[in-house]
């Protein structure tokens, strides 16, 4: 996939005026959270924690709107930007932002998708927009962060397994190539349409197949690495059941020598999934998707306000946000 970046014009007129951004004036360093609907959004009180932590101090505003144009136009000329560190990016503007950017990092190229924005001086001295995609570095983080270095061994060169066909499953195919040493990539999803349209968007030299029954499941190497990034639901139409049936079927038949770990995407309301109940019933370790909300998170940090990122402070930013 090639991505064409252009930087686009700020809105003429009064739809320049329909993005209205939160004050920044009373604060040293801000970014950004762009998206709709972000209401409910833990990101903001994880940034504060990180702030406090690491005692460098920013704070991130949630910006809810529609109008990407508008807030695009603001991040690159509003008279405050001196203060604006970045921005977060969440759905639904994870694709359409790409072509208001000036550059892109390796894994927002391979994945298709931005969720960061942070400024980088360029060659000739103006500041270049770029954007990324932390997820990646989240899924990574709560890998390496949970698994000791002799299991993450063994792991390496087995293949990965990534339930669900999402934004979250781009990045996802890349922290397994990537970072993990995967050898391929099944993928379970209920939609074979979405599984096309990952598999043509997403730069990987991986195979990538689409399990569809649990015959296709059958004789195949089973996966060490597992990501589920679906929402935490009770499968009901015959498509979603079956790909509940197939992630059961991966899961029970690995001998328990061979059983690797599930990262859980899904935390929201409750990191009690049905997921983290079937695979722990099956026997394998299981990551809850906080631990990837941290991680990205902290990576984020780093771009934006140059956080040193230690075990100690993701300890202390985990602690903030986990459910009391």
């Amino acid at each position: 996939m090639t991505i064409e970046l252009q930087a686009q014009p700020a809105p003429e007129g009064s739809e320049a005026a329909t993005f209205s951004p939160p004050p920044i004036i009373h604060l040293s360093n801000v970014a950004y959270l762009v998206g709709t609907p972000i209401a409910h959004s833990s990101s903001p009180k994880l940034h504060d924690s990180i702030s406090a932590c690491s005692g460098v101090s920013y704070a991130q505003l949630l910006a809810e709107t529609k109008d990407l144009g508008s807030f695009m136009a603001f991040v690159r000329d509003h008279p405050a930007v001196p203060k604006l560190l970045g921005s977060g990016v969440t759905m639904p503007h994870k694709v359409s932002v790409l072509p208001y950017l000036d550059n892109l990092t390796p894994e927002a190229e391979a994945v298709g998708a931005v969720n960061t924005i942070f400024f980088r001086q360029g060659d000739d001295g103006t500041r270049e927009m770029w954007g990324t995609n932390t997820d990646v570095i989240g899924i990574r983080d709560a890998f390496l962060s949970n698994l000791d270095e002799g299991l993450i061994r063994v792991m390496k060169g087995r293949p990965g397994l990534i339930v669900g066909g999402g934004g979250t499953c781009r990045a996802a195919i890349y922290a397994l190539e990537r970072y993990l040493g995967c050898s391929k990539i099944y993928i379970i999803n209920r939609d074979r349409k979405e599984v096309e349209t990952v598999i043509r968007d997403t730069k990987t030299n991986l195979e990538i197949r689409h399990i569809t029954s649990i015959s296709d499941a059958r004789g195949l190497e089973g996966p060490g690495l597992v990501i589920s990034a679906i929402p935490d639901f009770e499968p009901s139409t015959p498509s979603e059941v079956m790909v509940r049936e197939i992630f059961e079927s991966f899961l029970s038949r690995q001998p328990g020598n061979e059983r690797g770990a599930v990262l859980e995407m899904c935390y929201h309301p409750s990191p009690n999934t049905r997921i983290t109940k079937l695979a722990e019933g099956c026997g394998w370790k299981v990551i809850g998707g906080l631990e990837a909300m941290v991680g990205q998170g902290l990576e984020q940090a780093r771009l934006w306000a140059g956080v040193e990122v230690t075990r100690e402070l993701r300890e202390a930013a985990k602690a903030a946000v986990m459910p009391r």
